[in-house]
């Protein structure tokens, strides 16, 4: 009897949990190429205020409001230069009475509680300027309004305190988050690592037509880029190898290599007839190989070599593809931080049939509005290409009329 697919994909999140949780951490540089889209594995927090000190947000004149208090149009007030304060210079003194011209994201002078933009001084343009070290500034700016006390000042601390929580563990990292951990002086960034993934396709029938062609009877791999490239988009690190219809040369294959990976995918070779590679291979080491009531994709298998859980799909490619997105794909985008898809409703182009016994899942087109569902064959690749939806359509369900409302999901987003 045939398992339903909510339990079959409820026996793989069980198999793959253990060694998911398990994966261990990989510290990057906060400047890494390789930190978009990683999970944080541990709470980071500020090792530095954001901003970092007190500095200015106008390019202008730092100075005292009480100083400037008694500005008018009818009664300016002038006051002396003191000393130039730079970006990246060391924090100065403002002397009472005097103004410091200031550049936008310099340190505040101490004892400065205001900036003017220099555009609003009487003079409108700085004069000459004297930074720390180069002399003892002349000239004088002239003011026809008050400063008041905090404008165009940025506080130390005014987006983040040192210590604050700036990602939690299982964060995604975004650019921008990226962004703020660098501005808050976090050079080390703890992630998960990424899933470590052996896709095994095999049969006789697969030729190797990037080096000496198709012979007679064989047919391009097209599962083992397809798969990777799906694998690859959920963050996982993908190997692929392709091994004809002898079971000894797979079991020792995958005896050598499992340890090395987190999980191992095998495509073909489990269904009912001779020449099942997989079955033939597996079974004897404790793999479980059941019908699942879907189409396509009925036959499926789980089991684990060692440590490394194993997970066998069949060999049409509609169907390895829908295996994948399926019963894999949901722990992919937890260990990877995504989102799950959500369902959206639209109107069915034409009449659909499905097997009652089945829960069919179907490709579509978007069209007009409407969902038009294409032909169920599993080998349909260029279908599978064109698609750019899928609808489920539960057991119990023979046909659903043209105009129905069905519940549909994208694909490639």
């Amino acid at each position: 009897m045939a398992c339903t697919l909510e339990n079959h994909r409820r026996e793989v999140s069980g198999l793959l949990a253990e060694k998911f949780a398990s994966l261990p951490a990989q510290v990057l540089p906060v400047a890494s190429a390789q930190l978009l889209g990683r999970i944080t594995a541990a709470d980071l927090s500020a090792a530095l205020p954001i901003p970092a000190f007190t500095n200015s947000q106008m390019d202008g004149y730092a100075a005292r409001s009480a100083d400037l208090a008694q500005a008018s149009e009818q009664h300016p007030v002038s006051l002396p230069l003191g000393l130039t304060a730079a970006a990246g210079d060391p924090q100065i003194t403002l002397e009472p009475g005097t103004v410091s011209p200031v550049m936008t994201g310099a340190m505040i002078p101490l004892g400065a509680d205001t900036v003017i933009p220099v555009e609003h001084s009487v003079e409108g343009a700085f004069g000459t300027l004297v930074r720390a070290g180069e002399g003892t500034p002349s000239g004088k700016a002239t003011f026809t309004a008050p400063g008041p006390v905090g404008r165009f000042i940025r506080p130390a601390g005014q987006d983040l305190a040192a210590g604050a929580l700036v990602a939690a563990a299982g964060t995604r990292l975004t650019p921008t988050m990226i962004g703020a951990m660098a501005a808050s002086g976090i050079t080390d960034v703890p992630v998960v690592s990424q899933p470590r993934v052996l896709v095994c396709t095999t049969g006789n029938e697969l030729g190797d037509s990037e080096r000496s062609g198709l012979g007679a009877g064989q047919i391009p791999d097209a599962n083992s880029p397809m798969l990777a490239a799906v694998l690859r988009g959920y963050g996982a690190l993908v190997d692929t190898e392709r091994f004809p219809d002898d079971v000894s040369a797979l079991h020792d294959a995958l005896l050598k290599t499992a340890a090395d990976f987190d999980l191992i995918i095998t495509v073909g070779g489990i269904s009912a007839g001779a020449y099942e590679v997989v079955k033939d291979t597996l079974a004897p080491m404790g793999a479980d190989f059941h019908s699942v009531a879907m189409q396509p994709g009925g036959p499926q298998g789980l089991g684990s070599i060692g440590s490394t859980p194993v997970l066998c799909f069949p060999g049409n490619p509609v169907s390895s593809f829908l295996s994948l997105e399926l019963f894999l794909a949901p722990v992919l985008r937890a260990v990877a931080g995504m989102p799950e898809p959500l369902p959206e409703r639209a109107e069915l182009a034409q009449s659909v049939a499905s097997p009652a016994n089945k829960h069919q899942v179907r490709r579509a087109m978007l069209q007009d509005g409407k969902i038009h569902v294409l032909d169920p064959g599993s080998h349909m690749v260029h279908d599978l290409a064109r698609a750019d939806a899928l609808v489920h359509i539960p057991v119990g369900t023979e046909e659903l009329a043209a105009g129905s409302m069905i519940e549909f999901w994208r694909m490639h987003v």
